[in-house]
């Protein structure tokens, strides 16, 4: 089991970790996309809505 954890560490160590200001970059894409397909979504089922309510 230790040797299993010395691994981890060692494998830790060899990772390459974004700077602060790609990880924020990348934040707002992520936030961006998601308030994007929100909107979509919100678009859809509103115009379905409407549609129903018509259709009925």
């Amino acid at each position: 089991m230790i040797k299993f954890f010395k691994s981890v560490v060692e494998e830790m160590r060899l990772v390459t970790w974004p700077s602060a200001k790609q990880n924020r970059h990348d934040t707002g894409i992520v936030i961006g996309s998601s308030i994007l397909f929100a909107l979509y979504l919100g678009l859809l089922d509103w115009a379905f809505s409407s549609l129903t309510q018509i259709v009925m």
